[in-house]
């Protein structure tokens, strides 16, 4: 006598906020990309913020074997972060703005080939970071960044459009904070930037590549140091991150370290994943390695 084999349980953790045609997108994709006879499915939505992280915390306890976080960089940062060191393995459907890790991880924008993936079930062990015990997964920052984020968030225009607004109505006024860095190695670094970025998928977003050479698997965060360039060099800026090449700019400088601390002249906003936080003067920067299961795209995933 054979036992029947238990299907493997799929929890959906779906923003509320996510545009309406993108949520019926995403429940005809389940319903015709996902095969019944394997996976076990259930749909929940984000009915506050932070409600996603209750979500995802029970799901872990109950057992579910995917969480799929369909939404934007936010929302990902909610549902991974209770699923560190954890068995559940992370789905994503991107459904946000700028979608850096997805990108990074090969996942297609369009929602029924995203849905397809989560159908595959091919997964692999990445690493995740904190910065004062909050975690993130792709990418935190302090400085111009961190306050480009705080607008966006209090701002009505959602997508490329939004962030560009921000950053025009501010770019001019902003004035390069002063930090000091150490770092794991025990080198220690006095400097004002426009902004610090920790790194540890490649992007912000829109194919904006802000750390080429960042990997998920490598146990490393790439730290980019941005100092504020002259108006004439923005254009060869923009140019140098859209073509992954923001490296070479003389204006950036990039140090790879398992850890880092960032000290501030005060509290100030942090950027991680996308949302404005407020956090003390000092930062502790930390990698955790190969801690988080995710589905990914191998064909095109950046790992």
């Amino acid at each position: 006598m054979t036992m029947k084999q238990s299907k493997t349980k799929i929890l959906f953790i779906v923003n509320l906020h996510s545009e309406e045609k993108k949520r019926d997108q995403l429940l005809h994709s389940i319903k015709k990309m996902i095969e019944v006879d394997k996976f076990l499915v259930e749909v929940a939505y984000t009915q506050y913020a932070g409600h996603a992280v209750k979500l995802s915390r029970q799901a872990v306890a109950d057992g579910i074997d995917i969480i799929v976080a369909a939404g934007g960089d936010g929302t990902i940062n909610e549902v991974a972060g209770q699923m560190i060191d954890k068995e559940a393995v992370l789905g994503i459907i991107p459904m946000g703005s700028g979608n850096g890790l997805a990108r990074h991880l090969g996942i297609p924008r369009h929602i029924e080939k995203a849905v397809r993936l989560i159908n595959q079930y091919d997964f692999t062990k990445i690493d995740t970071c904190s910065i004062n015990n909050a975690p993130f997964v792709s990418i935190a920052g302090v400085g111009f960044d961190a306050l480009v984020a705080k607008y966006f968030a209090k701002g009505e225009r959602r997508g490329f459009m939004g962030y560009f607004t921000v950053v025009a109505n501010q770019y001019l006024k902003y004035k390069p904070k002063k930090y000091h860095i150490e770092f794991a190695d025990g080198k220690k670094l006095e400097t004002r930037a426009l902004f610090i970025a920790f790194a540890n998928s490649n992007q912000f977003g829109y194919n904006t590549t802000i750390a080429p050479n960042a990997r998920l698997t490598d146990g490393l965060l790439d730290v980019c140091i941005v100092k504020k360039p002259l108006l004439v060099s923005i254009p060869i800026m923009v140019n140098l991150l859209l073509l992954n090449r923001i490296h070479l700019a003389h204006d950036v400088n990039i140090v790879q370290t398992p850890y880092l601390s960032v000290t501030q002249s005060r509290n100030r906003v942090v950027n991680i994943d996308g949302e404005p936080v407020r956090m003390a003067k000092k930062l502790d920067v930390k990698i955790k390695p190969l801690s988080l299961r995710v589905i990914i795209n191998k064909e095109d995933a950046k790992i």
